[in-house]
């Protein structure tokens, strides 16, 4: 056995055009001794165009835990492996995190070698925030699941993505428009990189209409990006009329009663009152 551990290699793959592919990728799967693939024939096709002929072994959701171990003892046996997906960059929503983890945790190398990613692509070309978002993977299976992750996400102020599939994206909208201000802005991306790629911002009710009329668009696969919700900023403070209600009534009544007071006169939010009621309370203790 060898005393010079291996290193493992994260590798992009394009997600659909293969000049996506980069140099650094095509030589590291070049050299390595052994690739780790989500599906092997899908895979082989990439490596039959770039003349990759190394050995390929499966690692799916199904297998990785063990396929993971057996991998790692390659490892500290000294070989060397890349990990590759289907398409773009390895464990966003693809598999792989088992094995990259086992290897971490036991002290060896974790290469990124970087390039495609279907997030990535889709933000840049989507017109909305992309100084801060958070990426959710693929929806829930069921509606009701998909109800309450939506519901989940509506007030977020920030720029919040999905993935989708051609099967569930009809369905994912029409879920979406019973939660989501039809108003919203969302960008559509399905196909990126390919002959029908189609980047759409519009608003979640037109979105809705084109993808139920129009059978292109039901196909491929999407990532769907959704504008933050706007926080009005008159609603992140009181007047200074609000102010005096509610100094008026805390003479006479406890922080409870008299923020509840307030809300009912003023119609202002009770958890600014109350916020503003502490600080009331905490000046005259000074």
């Amino acid at each position: 056995m060898s005393t010079i551990d291996g290193k493992l290699y994260v590798v992009a793959t394009p997600i659909g055009n293969l000049a996506d592919m980069s140099f650094r990728a095509v030589e590291t799967l070049k050299q390595v001794d052994l690739i780790a693939a989500e599906d092997t024939r899908h895979v082989k096709m990439l490596l039959q165009h770039y003349g990759i002929t190394n050995r390929l072994v499966s690692l799916h959701q199904h297998n990785e835990d063990k396929a993971a171990l057996a991998l790692l003892e390659k490892l500290r046996a000294g070989q060397s492996i890349a990990l590759v997906s289907d398409a773009g960059t390895p464990l966003l929503s693809d598999p792989g995190m088992p094995l990259v983890k086992l290897i971490k945790d036991a002290g060896l190398d974790v290469v990124p070698v970087p390039g495609a990613c279907a997030l990535i692509a889709a933000l840049s070309a989507a017109g909305l925030p992309v100084s801060k978002f958070t990426f959710e993977g693929f929806t829930p299976r069921t509606s009701s699941a998909r109800k309450a992750f939506f519901a989940e996400k509506v007030a977020s102020p920030i720029t919040w993505v999905f993935y989708e599939s051609s099967h569930r994206i009809l369905a994912s909208l029409q879920d979406m428009a019973e939660i989501v201000p039809l108003d919203r802005e969302i960008v559509i991306a399905r196909e990126l990189t390919k002959l029908h790629e189609t980047i759409v911002k519009t608003s979640l009710a037109d979105a809705l209409e084109r993808v139920t009329h129009d059978d292109n668009m039901r196909k491929g696969e999407f990532v769907v990006i959704v504008d933050g919700a706007q926080i009005d900023k008159k609603e992140q403070s009181i007047s200074a009329e609000h102010e005096k209600i509610l100094s008026i009534l805390l003479k006479e009544c406890s922080i409870k009663s008299a923020v509840a007071m307030a809300a009912e006169i003023t119609g202002a939010r009770k958890k600014l009152l109350y916020q503003a009621a502490l600080a009331m309370e905490s000046a005259k203790n000074i």
